[in-house]
């Protein structure tokens, strides 16, 4: 079971082309100026299977999926089931992004697990002062867009170009 805020269909804001984002429930972070402060909290939202949440997913040939939220790295077991579920029905791109740098998730049981099913990862904290509207699919410099796959076979953090 995941908890789900909601789920857009057809975004173009969380990742390149058509995506369907799942929006998790529950961050600790609460970076000051978030954009979704209503996603801090759990219980805000909805108890979901993973086959309610594949639905709209593979019901659209299309579109591509994003993680985010809240931050889903805090629910990685559940995540982990729905990304290699993904992976196992369909040839879609995963994005996920996190408050987590990369480096912290490598040390992290669960959501090291989870980060071999992600193909991009927008990593850190939302930084306010680092605020920057002229970046693509992220909200301050401090983030980055990382290459998982050639990450992890590197040994070195590989930025997404």
């Amino acid at each position: 079971m995941l908890a789900v805020l909601r789920i857009v269909e057809d975004t173009m804001v969380d990742g390149p082309g058509m995506r369907t984002a799942i929006y998790a429930a529950g961050c600790t972070h609460r970076c000051p100026g978030c954009h979704n402060p209503q996603s801090w909290d759990i219980r805000a939202g909805r108890e979901m299977t993973t086959d309610e949440i594949l639905r709209p997913i593979l019901t659209d040939p299309f579109a591509d999926v994003t993680f985010t939220g809240g931050d889903p790295m805090m629910q990685p077991e559940g995540f982990t089931e729905l990304a290699r579920a993904i992976k196992e029905r369909s040839a879609k791109t995963i994005w996920c992004y996190t408050g987590y740098t990369y480096e912290a998730l490598l040390v992290m049981p669960a959501q090291w697990e989870l980060l071999h099913y992600i193909d991009v990862l927008v990593d850190g904290p939302f930084i306010q002062s680092l605020r920057d509207e002229q970046l693509r699919f992220r909200g301050s410099s401090n983030q980055r867009l990382i290459d998982v796959k050639l990450s992890l076979e590197k040994g070195a953090v590989v930025l997404w170009e």
